[in-house]
């Protein structure tokens, strides 16, 4: 095999069985639409079955509508959100979620390894903004689960932070576009990564993981979602025939398809991250936990392997010398081996 693209999972295809779901959706007669269709009320069960729970769910069509949205439910337009630095919705939504929100303050902290600590949250709160006029109000707290440098909160990580944010009565939302790759990681279940954690909001993604355009915001407290549905409208996410949005997330449910495609993803990344690691040149940035891998390599190695073939994102973050490389749940094994064997080839070591 030569070369194979690693820049993101969202240059990944669509799984088969969600294209089926299209196609017998397309073929299925005239549905009520925007989301009075048997479908999407089918799938709203399916996923309170999964996760244990009475919730209330909302479909969009892409992550960056699910992340502000649900953020604009949980915070005023004079709030504050807190979030990791190099989150998602800190740094790749193009301010979506001040627009949203109606200009909310975005308070960006530090961690190690992508990751929010509970300490210095508590630490970051204790600033005494609440209740004084001048300052934006604390009102809710953004984590991303997997985080933006591949690594994964565990149940009792979420549950500090959430403590935290009781605390100070704030709301606290995950952004879940890798929800999947996280949950195969913990191998626990939904409900123990979610709400018993103390999630009150949850964007729920599926394009990444073998959608084409499918995401849900998962609302474990009834009086989150208050509003939200005018909010959806307003912002053009009300889909019209919503049924071909709940057909990928049929699919995607159904089997435990989610859970398949994200473990392979993982799998693919640990062969990777393994492969790797026999180069005395490669250094890793943070832990490989999930299908993320953030590798420091010399540019004679990743020059040959742009010349190879492979396609990747060089990452400043990480310094001049990192690249991210990313699994999906279409990765073949072979692409894998060969990016091992390029690396190796131009490290000199075969």
């Amino acid at each position: 095999m030569t070369g194979w693209n690693f820049c993101s999972d969202n240059t990944a295809g669509a799984s088969p069985e969600i294209l089926d779901a299209l196609v017998r959706a397309g073929r299925a007669g005239a549905k009520m639409p925007y989301g009075a269709d048997p479908l999407s009320q089918e799938v709203e069960k399916r996923l309170a079955d999964i996760f244990e729970t009475d919730l209330t769910v909302c479909f969009v069509a892409t992550g960056t509508a699910a992340n502000s949205l649900a953020l604009a439910a949980l915070c005023p337009p004079y709030g504050a959100i807190y979030c990791h630095r190099d989150s998602h919705v800190n740094v790749d939504e193009c301010n979506a979620p001040e627009f949203f929100t109606g200009g909310a303050k975005l308070v960006a902290l530090d961690g190690p390894d992508g990751k929010l600590d509970a300490g210095a949250l508590e630490r970051a709160l204790g600033q005494g903004w609440a209740g004084v006029e001048h300052h934006a109000q604390p009102a809710a707290v953004s984590l991303t689960q997997a985080s933006e440098a591949g690594t994964v909160y565990r149940p009792d990580e979420t549950a500090a932070i959430a403590e935290v944010c009781r605390g100070h009565g704030l709301g606290l939302h995950v952004d879940g576009a890798r929800f999947a790759n996280a949950l195969a990681m913990l191998g626990c279940t939904p409900a123990e990564a979610s709400w018993r954690a103390g999630v009150d909001v949850l964007s729920f993604g599926a394009t990444k993981n073998g959608a084409l355009a499918a995401e849900a915001v998962l609302f474990f407290r009834p009086d989150d979602a208050a509003g939200f549905r005018y909010r959806r409208k307003r912002a053009g996410h009300l889909v019209s025939k919503m049924r071909f949005v709940s057909a990928q997330l049929d699919a995607y449910l159904d089997n435990g398809l989610w859970l398949a495609n994200a473990s392979h993803a993982n799998a693919m990344a640990a062969r990777l991250a393994d492969g790797l690691r026999g180069i005395a040149a490669a250094r890793f940035n943070h832990p490989v936990e999930a299908n993320e891998l953030f590798v420091s390599m010399p540019p004679a190695i990743r020059e040959g392997l742009a010349a190879d073939g492979f396609a990747f994102y060089p990452w400043a973050a990480g310094g001049p010398d990192c690249v991210r490389l990313v699994t999906a749940f279409d990765t073949p094994a072979t692409a894998v081996d060969a990016f091992i064997a390029s690396a190796r080839r131009h490290a000199g070591g075969g």
